[in-house]
């Protein structure tokens, strides 16, 4: 059973392409086609992250080719000029660069993401050194876990806990990411607490309920020896 990724460590690439502070402009452009990406780590020294440089960080150079820079339209977009004339990596990268710590929840970095509206990010050490990065896709593997995965977690680091009853008196399915628990259960005030618990497993899309209070006792005829 693999049990949830709970820290970007988990999920992040460490294989990295970077570039120096003192890195062309064209080189930029190349290393970002060879390699696929839409945004670079800008490193100096032993692999400190100053920055990063995106695509749009680069489009203003193409942006302002033919217009004139001191018009005031423009003037109200001085970042943007600046950029266009920019020849390097350490000219071109927004700083100080938006980073994520490899021990941080991946709810953590989602919404540093969302937030700020970027697609990663480099992933550093208290040194702010590079250890990997994280994007988007990283964050969604967790959807890829199969149902009968997130089942078996949910049953044996959640229900078993907080529920002390046997597996044959609550049941746990999963399916397409949607858990739902039928049966019966001790205590029905314990269920908001469980979908909090349920919906924090990574990959769980929702939980729903089918349960009832405590089984009724069977009568002592009933277990009585024959």
């Amino acid at each position: 059973m693999g049990h949830t990724p709970h820290i970007v460590s988990d999920v992040m690439t460490q294989t990295v392409v970077a570039v120096g502070q003192e890195a062309r402009f064209k080189e930029i452009v190349e290393t970002m086609e060879q390699w696929k990406v839409s945004a670079l780590p800008v490193l100096a020294g032993e692999g400190r992250v100053m920055g990063v440089v995106s695509e749009a960080d680069l489009l203003p150079k193409e942006e302002f080719r033919e217009s004139d820079p001191n018009r005031l339209e423009q003037l109200r977009r001085l970042d943007d000029v600046r950029k266009a004339g920019a020849l390097t990596a350490g000219e071109l990268m927004s700083t100080p660069a938006l980073t994520v710590h490899a021990d941080a929840t991946l709810a953590e970095a989602a919404r540093t993401m969302a937030h700020e509206s970027v697609k990663r990010l480099p992933v550093v050490d208290a040194e702010g050194m590079l250890q990997g990065i994280v994007s988007r896709a990283d964050l969604l593997k967790v959807f890829l876990r199969t149902d009968e995965d997130l089942a078996e977690e949910i049953r044996t680091d959640i229900i078993e806990h907080l529920f002390v009853l046997s597996r044959a008196d609550l049941q746990v399915t999963v399916a397409d990411g949607v858990a739902t628990l039928s049966g019966h259960v001790p205590d029905t005030s314990l269920i908001p607490m469980a979908a909090r618990l349920i919906r924090a497993v990574e990959g769980i899309v929702d939980v729903t309920f089918d349960v009832t209070g405590p089984a009724p006792a069977r009568s002592r005829a009933a277990n009585a020896p024959s």
